[in-house]
């Protein structure tokens, strides 16, 4: 990982989500929040198994993020990711490292009845590890 990578890295692996940008099977674009955990080797982003997401990935495994953060024009900053997805189920043998990240990232959003609700509402979750390929940066400050 180069230099300028780790320090984006760095600076927007705490930010609660990003945005995925896929190809549907028709062609049109496809947009979607989701959480991730950045390690160092690649995003981890969690989708359902079987959604628009996954589904338009199994077709086309390429893939734009973005991480974006500010609320006044000179406060936004963001990075842009573009990749090729490798679509992991969450039982896969490489996810326990990333998993357990993203499990203490997202900790108190599970705390009393709340990692019931995320389990019900997902039954069948999937990571996409995504290896940054183009990376693109900006910041209005």
């Amino acid at each position: 990982m180069t230099e300028d990578l780790e320090m984006l890295r760095r600076l927007f692996r705490d930010h609660p989500t990003c945005r995925v940008a896929t190809v549907l099977p028709h062609g049109g674009p496809h947009i979607a929040t989701r959480w991730f955990v950045w390690q160092p080797d690649a995003l981890y982003v969690t989708t359902r198994v079987g959604d628009t997401t996954w589904e338009a990935l199994e077709h086309d495994a390429r893939i734009s993020l973005v991480i974006d953060r500010g609320r006044e024009w000179t406060d936004l900053s963001g990075v842009r990711i573009e990749g090729v997805v490798e679509l992991l189920p969450a039982e896969h043998p490489d996810l326990r490292g990333p998993m357990s990240a993203w499990h203490e990232k997202y900790r108190t959003l599970f705390a009393g009845d709340g990692f019931e609700r995320f389990t019900t509402s997902i039954p069948k979750l999937g990571f996409l590890r995504v290896v940054p390929a183009v990376v693109d940066a900006w910041d209005h400050g």
